[in-house]
């Protein structure tokens, strides 16, 4: 048992009643996709995690090639603690917890939104993530202990 998947199934028991059903990290991730900036939200979050110095590796998730890891501590630096905090404070864990598991999602959630290399548009996003976010990618986090 990792201690990532511990981590997931402490978030999924901590939001066992959330009204909104649904994986909690799915939700983290598919909010933070969908809420940044005007208009296409996968974009604003390239840019803002570039504007927080993960240019290089954001641009490894859209590309075709493989993609760069990321450290939970760079994802706070460059996400920044009060949206790290919030979204710790929605699922009731500390903000390093969610900083970690969003440094393993963000990387091949934002690779196969993008499987050709270009930030489809916002119509796109929507039709992707709504997909994806029921994907295999966080099957794992509900299965048997």
């Amino acid at each position: 048992m990792s201690l990532f998947n511990d981590l997931a199934r402490t978030a999924l028991g901590a939001l066992s009643g959330n009204a909104q059903g649904g994986n909690p990290i799915q939700q983290i991730v598919g909010q933070l996709i969908t809420n940044h900036g005007s208009g296409n939200g996968l974009a604003g979050l390239l840019q803002q995690l570039t504007k927080g110095g993960l240019g290089a590796q954001a641009s490894s998730w859209v590309s075709t090639g493989e993609n760069q890891p990321v450290s939970g501590d760079q994802i706070q630096q460059a996400l920044g603690s009060q949206q790290i905090s919030a979204l710790a404070q929605k699922l009731g864990l500390p903000p390093g917890q969610i900083s970690g598991v969003l440094a393993q999602y963000l990387p091949q959630v934002i690779d196969r939104l993008t499987p050709k290399g270009e930030v489809p548009d916002s119509g796109g996003i929507a039709s992707a993530l709504g997909g994806l976010l029921r994907s295999d990618l966080f099957r794992s986090l509900t299965g048997p202990r």
